[in-house]
This record gives structure tokens, sequence and C-alpha cells, in this order.
């Protein structure tokens, strides 16, 4: 088949992704897996080799990152319901005092973020925004807008996320040095966020739901009066008694999992956050440092592989923030395996994302798409990022772009022959475009714009170009690294 034909066949498959997921509204597992095997019957896949190519690649995907979605998933749950968002808040503010609550809201979402979803962290500390606003009388927007894309910025780039582990599975990075590069890039990134939010927050006004002002409104007045009446001064936000509550099933975990308990020390979470990062950080670094034969260094990259890393802080968080501090074991299990209910959907979409990436790896189009980026000139990296970034445009999904871009990136990551770090590198580019130009087809675009109270018109005026300018901040911090490694 030539290459014309090739590049035509990939840009129908993507073309019917995009028409089955976005207008036809087809589940993104289902939509998927219909083009995958259509695209591998149109490319002259035999019959009997079909099956092998769908399930060897969902197989390979999920192989690399059903785990370690699954225990990541697990300790966001237990900082959770255990009320550590709401410490890691409260602590920061204490600490920063109230003339920078931004700051501290701010970093509690760069931290939270790390190991829990995106969803599901804006749910977490959405709560507490709205509090900080109605305790201190501090306008929403420029408190939760930035919260959220540094949220965001940690969801796209860096390990355990499924985007990011996925797309180090295929490209054959290592999750360590994706954590080495990717850390210190995305803080600066959410720097950079930080203040253009501060600019663009400032030059004109947004306006906000009704509801939800008049919801802040009456909670400050209310603050206001209860101050008053007891001479008091006003208290930290608690989630506790948001007037959100999150109900799991039928009945709510929360209350059984903080009966005896008030919300953790913020140092304690933190920790549990830091745990499996650090596990990882020390695996990478002993390996490259430490001689073969040292026990210390076997020991250390023993704990630095993921799964391994993330159940040892499963069991840490399991025993600090349940079992010690009262919960019976039997609540802490149940809370451990709500978790698991809400990311099998996420799993089964990467695995079809990695069954998608394999055919277009099978059928040659990926080397074909490959040869005719190359004869632009794009550095590989470049090319990465703004692939990334137009899928992520067209079909919404950070973690779907990231997977189909990894199989259409792949030949062409293995033709340019990078070293290790060049690898990690190019993982987080791809990263970097995958949380760009989110707007009306991303979820995340809805959560943020409805939790906020914004119109879609000041929705794209602010997200939209928050993640935009966060996706090209951190792709020219990964190309000022690119030629120093």
């Amino acid at each position: 088949m030539t290459t014309f034909a090739l590049l035509a066949m990939g840009v129908a498959a993507i073309a019917s992704l995009l028409l089955l997921i976005l207008t036809l509204r087809f589940h993104p597992l289902v939509a998927l897996l219909l083009v995958a095997t259509a695209t591998a019957l149109s490319g002259g896949t035999k019959v009997t080799e079909i099956v092998a190519t769908i399930e060897g690649g969902m197989g390979k995907t999920l192989g690399h990152i059903a785990v370690i979605i699954a225990l990541g998933a697990m300790i966001g749950r237990m900082i959770d319901l255990s009320g550590g968002a709401e410490s890691v808040a409260n602590g920061l503010v204490k600490r920063f005092g109230e003339k920078r609550i931004a700051v501290a809201l701010a970093m509690a979402g760069f931290g939270v973020a790390i190991p829990v979803f995106f969803e599901v962290a804006v749910i977490m500390l959405m709560p507490v925004a709205y509090g900080l606003a109605r305790t201190y009388r501090l306008k929403l927007l420029p408190l939760a807008i930035p919260m959220c894309t540094i949220i965001l910025v940690v969801h796209a780039m860096l390990p355990p996320h499924p985007g990011a582990i996925a797309v180090a599975g295929e490209l054959h990075t290592d999750i360590g040095r994706m954590l080495m590069f990717g850390l210190p890039v995305a803080i600066a990134t959410s720097a950079v966020v930080f203040i253009a939010s501060k600019i663009l927050l400032t030059r004109r006004a947004y306006s906000m739901s009704p509801d939800i002002e008049a919801e802040i409104e009456r909670e400050q007045l209310k603050n206001d009066n209860t101050a008053e009446h007891q001479g008091a001064a006003r208290e930290p936000i608690h989630l506790a008694k948001s007037n959100h509550p999150r109900k799991i099933g039928p009945q709510s975990i929360e209350p059984s999992l903080r009966r005896n308990a008030s919300a953790p020390g913020v140092w304690l979470v933190i920790a549990l956050i830091a745990l499996p990062i650090l596990l990882i950080l020390a695996g990478t670094v002993s390996s490259l440092t430490m001689a073969p034969q040292s026990m210390v260094r076997s020991a250390l990259v023993f704990l630095g592989i993921p799964y391994v890393a993330l159940l040892v802080d499963v069991l840490f968080c399991a025993w600090f923030l349940g079992v010690r501090r009262g919960a019976p074991f039997a609540t802490v299990s149940e809370v451990l395996g709500s978790a698991l209910p809400g990311v099998a959907g996420i799993i089964l979409i990467t695995g079809a994302g990695g069954a998608f990436a394999s055919v277009l790896v099978s059928t040659g189009i990926g080397s074909a798409l490959a040869k005719l980026m190359q004869s632009t000139g794009l550095p590989v990296v470049v090319m990465g990022f703004l692939v990334t970034m137009l899928l992520r445009g067209a079909q919404g999904p950070t973690t779907v772009a990231l997977m189909t871009t990894a199989g259409i990136i792949s030949p062409m990551v293995q033709l340019a022959s990078l070293n290790p770090n060049q690898l990690a590198l190019m993982a987080l580019a791809m990263g970097a475009g995958g949380m760009s130009l989110s707007h009306v087809n991303d979820a995340g675009f809805w959560i943020v714009t409805r939790m906020c109270g914004l119109s879609v018109a000041d929705g794209l005026k602010t997200w939209t170009v928050l993640t935009t300018i966060a996706g090209f901040t951190a792709l020219l911090l990964i190309l000022s690294i690119w030629n120093f490694v």
C-alpha cells in the first residue's frame, strides 16, 4: 500500500473515531475497538491476525498500567475520604496567611493531584475553594481556576496518571526519569499558570452563575452574623461542613471513616503523597549510581518499581489514615474497594487506546505518518507535542489523545534513536500537548466551568486559554532541557 493510501486510511480512522465519540456519542471504549478493528481490516491485516493485534495491543497496555492506576486510585480515595485534602488546604492557609490563600490553594491542588485523577481532585478541592471564598470574602474564580489548571498540569504529565503511564509503556520510557524531569517542569509550569491567571482574571470581570454567587454571599453573611453574635474570629473551612457532600453508593463511607477522628495532619498527608514518588526516584537514581552487586541498590530498585511503590503507599494509607485513627479494617477495605469502579472505565478505555495504537503500527500507518512529519524538519519532540495537542483539541479526553499519539509517534521515536533522558522528555512533551486546548468537547471543561459558575464563552476565555498557556509553557521548558541531556 502506498504512503498516500496509508495516510488517507489514518485520517479516515481518526475522523471516524471523532465522529463516533463526538457526534454519535458512542462510548470511547466501543468507538476505539470498532475503529481499530475496521482499520485493521482495511489495512490488509489477515482475519486470523486481527484478534492477536487487538488483544495484544490492549493486553500490553493494560499489563503496564492497570495495577498502577488502580493503586493510585486507592491512595486518592483514602486521602479524600479521610479529609486529607481539607487538611492540606487548611494547613497551607495557616502557613501562608490570608493574603496568600490563592497560593496555598494552588499548592494544595498540585499535591493532591499527584495521586488523584483530575476530576476527583477538582471535586475534592472545589468545596474547599467555596469555603475559603465565603470565609475570607474573596472572589471564587481567582482561587478556583488556577487551582484546577494546575491539577490538569499534573494529570497530563506525571505518573501515576493513566496517560503518562500509557505513553511511558508505549515509548519504553523509564517512569523514574519522567518524574525526575517532570516534577520541576510541572512546578515551573504551575508557577507560570498562576501568574498568567492573575493577569487574565483581573483584566475583566467574568460573570458567575447567580446561584453560586448567591450561595457564597449567603454563606458570607451567615459567617459574619455568627462571628458577630459569638464574638469569634472566622474559623478555617472544614469540608465535612460543606454544602457539597459526596456520597458513594447508597450510603456514604465518609462518616464511618471519620467517626472517631478529626482530619489527618497536613504533614502526614504530604508524606503519604510524596512516598511513592520518592521511592520511584530512589530506585532510578540508585540504578544509575550504585554498583550492580549492592544489596542497597537491589532493595531500592525493588521498592522503586512503580506498582511496588504504590502498593507500599496503599498499606501506609490504610494504616495511618484508617486503622490507626479508629476505623475498622472492614471499613478501610471498603473504602479502598470503592476506588475501583470509578477507574474501571478509565483502565478499559486506555487499554482500547493501546489496541488502536497497535493497529496503527501494524498496518504501517504510524510509519507513513512518521516519514511525512520527518519531512517537515520539525524536531520529534515538537511533533509529539503538536500531534497530541491537535488530537486533544479534536476529540477531548487527554488520555485518549495521548494513547493515539503514542501509536502514531512510536515509529518516529524509534528512528530518532533517543537516549533515555530524551525519551522521558518526549513523553512529557506529549503530556504538555495533552493539557492544551481544553474546550467544549472535554468533560474537564464542563466540570470546571459548571463548578465555577462560568458561561461557555467565559470558560473559553479563561479555562481554555490557561490550559493552552500551560501546554506551551511546558513545551518551552522541555525544549530548554532537551539539548543538555
